[in-house]
């Protein structure tokens, strides 16, 4: 499966009083890196909803594994890999390295929705196997 990594640069705002990140700041680096990781497969998000007629791909289970702390004015890498394909669902996980050492893994689970006929609400829908190939080695 491909593999996409990007370069963070952690500033003052990123961190809590201790001068480590406060932890949502994580969530939200992932959220992004999520969409990156569907440019770096030549599909970015607003391709993906003009293409599909989809709204997105909203989370539905999200959690991450704590390890080292990093601290302003480090710079850290992201690698985001989807590690399974449902029938609308997505499986994709994040490793954040401060250099060589593993700092932090993210675990988000995902579907591919679109807004429902009525317009109340939205409901996920079948991954094209288009896409899921994009990914694929």
């Amino acid at each position: 499966m491909l593999i996409s990594r990007r370069d963070v640069e952690i500033s003052w705002g990123d961190c809590d009083p201790a001068d480590i990140v406060y932890f949502p700041n994580y969530f939200r680096w992932f959220d992004a890196s999520t969409a990156n990781h569907f440019a770096t497969a030549g599909l970015p998000k607003p391709e993906l909803v003009r293409r599909y007629n989809v709204v997105g791909f909203p989370m539905v289970d999200t959690s991450a594994k704590f390890h080292v702390p990093s601290k302003y004015g480090d710079v850290v890498t992201i690698e985001t890999e989807i590690m399974r394909f449902g029938r609308s669902s997505f499986d994709i996980e994040h490793r954040l390295l401060r250099g060589e050492t593993l700092a932090v893994e993210g675990f988000e689970k995902r579907v591919l929705a679109q807004k429902k006929e009525d317009g109340d609400g939205i409901r996920s829908i079948a991954i094209p196997q288009e896409v899921i190939a994009l990914f694929e080695d």
